[in-house]
């Protein structure tokens, strides 16, 4: 066992038992160690932020997502409408796509790239932003970045500084024990057949955690109760799901429906890496993610022709996809982290390859990026016809994260009209 000591914890602090290492949120305990790496290397270096950046490939509705006006005092729309909670804290954006970057489906591999003609033969891919952002700071945590996928086909949202697609992993069982589970090989092979059968990491790391609470603060037991509990939260959604997915399903002698019955499933999936997503933000375990939410399965409604009633069956997959997207954010905004949130250290980029789906086009991209530090409530409204290049929104988004660069992709410049809070 690791010893705690009442002298001040160090920020990569970690709780440890049989085959479970978890690692610390930032507590006050820590501070005296943080402050004095500040006063050492400069006031914002010792600030821990961060980048998550995310694609779902088959295009959102614009009709259901742009705001009619810019600027600030902006209706939301229905889809925006789900992020209500977070308006003060995004920024949405319209008339923007990424130069050169055709092909309809094509698009999805240089969302975060910025490759132009995806669509030629002999196309090579460069590297991603989470990528380059992950060559600068991602030897400060334990993983230097996580490449999630909402998928099982192979896809990725991130790609080398040579243009080589960066393996994902798509499942959060998996996920979970690269996070969580540590130890020697039969420690390891016991403590997951445990935790399958429902026991929390709570109850390996019992004696640590008592022993690290009698020298906390009560304001540092409250949030570290409020992190164990998302812990335990998250390992019963996990075994909920793994337990209907082992049961066997009921025979039935009908034949099949034609309509589309995947939505909940991937929905829900996407629901589970949030959840992890959060839990590795806030023990620091890594600073820079990538999610692919591959929404394949619902392709054939994204070619609606303005009927009427696939449209609304798109729109309800839609809003459940925004639904989760404000559940991660309400967990980050939820989280203190010395005197600020996680949401407020944290940019998370959302968006998407297309414009629109039905017609295969990849101009006027649905983008939203909310946190991290910006002076956000906007929307930032540029030329419909003439659209301004997405990728000045990735050196705005680089330069906030501290990375001297003035350029990315295509983008020679930051973003007009996005400033640093």
């Amino acid at each position: 066992m690791t010893h705690i000591a009442k002298s001040p914890l160090s920020r990569r602090a970690f709780l440890r038992g049989a085959g479970i290492t978890l690692a610390l949120p930032f507590l006050d305990a820590m501070r005296p160690i943080f402050g004095a790496a500040a006063k050492s290397a400069g006031a914002d270096s010792a600030v821990p932020r961060r980048m998550v950046c995310i694609q779902t490939n088959q295009g959102i509705m614009p009709q259901f997502f742009f705001p009619e006006k810019a600027g600030r005092d902006f209706a939301l729309p229905p889809y925006l409408e789900k992020l209500s909670a977070h308006r003060s804290q995004m920024t949405v954006l319209s008339g923007v796509s990424l130069p050169g970057v055709t092909g309809g489906h094509q698009a999805e591999r240089c969302f975060i790239t910025g490759t132009p003609h995806p669509d030629r033969g002999g196309f090579r891919n460069d590297i991603s932003l989470d990528q380059f952002a992950a060559e600068q700071i991602g030897n400060l945590t334990r993983h230097p970045s996580l490449v999630l996928a909402m998928t099982t086909e192979g896809k990725t949202l991130s790609y080398t500084r040579n243009g080589a697609p960066i393996p994902a992993e798509s499942s959060p069982a998996k996920l979970f024990r690269r996070l969580f589970v540590q130890g020697k090989p039969e420690e390891v092979t016991a403590t997951v057949e445990a935790l399958r059968q429902g026991r929390s990491m709570m109850d390996f790391l019992g004696e640590e955690t008592a022993r690290l609470n009698r020298s906390l603060s009560k304001d540092d037991q409250s949030r570290l109760d409020q992190y164990f509990t998302s812990v335990r939260e998250l390992e019963q959604r996990m075994h909920s799901s793994e337990t209907w997915e082992q049961k066997p399903k009921p025979v039935v002698t009908a034949k099949p429906p034609d309509d589309i019955t995947e939505g909940m499933r991937f929905v829900d999936k996407t629901g589970q890496l949030f959840g992890l997503m959060k839990l590795a933000i806030e023990t620091d375990s890594t600073r820079v993610i990538s999610l692919f939410i591959d929404t394949t399965v619902i392709h054939n409604i994204t070619h609606h022709g303005g009927r009427p009633e696939v449209v609304g069956e798109l729109r309800g997959h839609e809003e459940r996809q925004f639904e989760v997207l404000n559940n991660f954010l309400t967990a980050l905004a939820g989280a203190n982290e010395g005197n600020a949130t996680l949401l407020d250290r944290t940019q998370v980029l959302y968006g998407t390859c297309m414009g629109s789906a039905n017609s295969h086009s990849n101009v006027n991209l649905p983008v939203l990026i909310g946190g991290g530090g910006f002076k956000h409530g906007q929307h930032l409204a540029f030329d419909a016809q003439n659209n301004h290049n997405l990728a000045t929104l990735y050196v705005s988004m680089l330069q906030r994260l501290g990375i001297e660069s003035n350029t990315f992709a295509s983008a020679k410049t930051t973003m007009r009209g996005l400033d640093f809070a």
